[in-house]
């Protein structure tokens, strides 16, 4: 193991904490540029409509569930008027879609991360043209290659949940455990994509795991960020431009000796 983390390139093993928070500001603060702005919004945008359309469908079902679940307790017992079952299929109904907005706060890496896909490259130029004119730029990821990778995350974050969801009323471990797990699986997923414009597939995750301990600090810093409703829908536009800095650090001058090689 010290073997190991020795071995880290010169380049990651000088990524220190203050680097790390001096990209986070940079990052936050491109925000509300221009080009970055046009790309919040419209992030921002698709994502609440996501929400909002996954939010009816499962309220319309959870709602009809309730009803047809309430006729079927009626018929069968019989110990009860009509209002009172229909009472408490509208308890249940709003019991649910009180649920759904918690949920909604929960999943929001998820579905963040399913939208941040359609605008990693348009983030990665702006801040990459911004602060790194001198050196060549990415190259844009294919649509359906960044599509991938957001479904993908997005499957595996709602799959994390779910394992720590019993443990979210255990004295607030489970709180821990996906505040952790954000860590991880945000860190992996947008230092991946940032990494993935100047490297093969493969490359940016043998980048990604010889660097992990860096990397999941640096999630660190996007788990905060997603942890703060309503802040948390810019999560992939910083996140994004968050790990182009962390991965322009970590490479050093081979970024730009690759590019010229080629």
């Amino acid at each position: 193991m010290v073997l190991r983390l020795w071995a880290l390139p010169q380049a990651a093993a000088g990524i220190s904490c203050d680097r790390m928070i001096d990209a986070a500001f940079k990052a936050f603060s491109q925000l509300f540029t221009q080009p970055l702005r046009a790309v919040l919004m419209k992030a921002v945008g698709l994502a609440l409509l996501l929400i909002v359309i996954i939010g009816i469908v499962l309220n319309r079902v959870f709602a009809a569930l309730a009803a047809s679940g309430a006729t079927w307790a009626e018929q069968t017992s019989g110990m009860a008027p009509h209002a009172a079952w229909a009472t408490l299929a509208w308890v249940l109904s709003i019991m649910a879609s009180l649920g759904i907005i918690t949920g909604a706060l929960f999943l929001m890496p998820a579905v963040t991360a399913f939208v941040g896909s359609f605008f990693v490259d348009e983030v990665a130029d702006a801040v990459e043209r911004e602060h790194y004119p001198a050196e060549p730029p990415g190259h844009a990821l294919p649509l359906l290659r960044a599509l991938i990778e957001g479904v993908k995350f997005a499957l595996l974050v709602f799959a994390v949940y779910l394992c720590a969801l019993p443990f979210i009323f255990l004295a607030g471990l489970g709180v821990i455990i996906l505040f952790l797990a954000n860590s991880y699986l945000l860190g992996r997923e947008y230092f991946e994509l940032a990494a993935m414009r100047f490297r093969a597939p493969h490359e940016a995750k043998a980048m990604r795991k010889s660097n992990a301990a860096y990397i999941f600090l640096a999630g660190m810093v996007i788990a905060v960020f997603v942890s703060i409703p309503l802040v948390n829908l810019a999560t992939p536009i910083f996140a994004m431009a968050y790990m182009v800095h962390i991965h322009k650090r970590m490479s050093g001058k081979r970024v730009e000796l690759i590019e010229k090689t080629r």
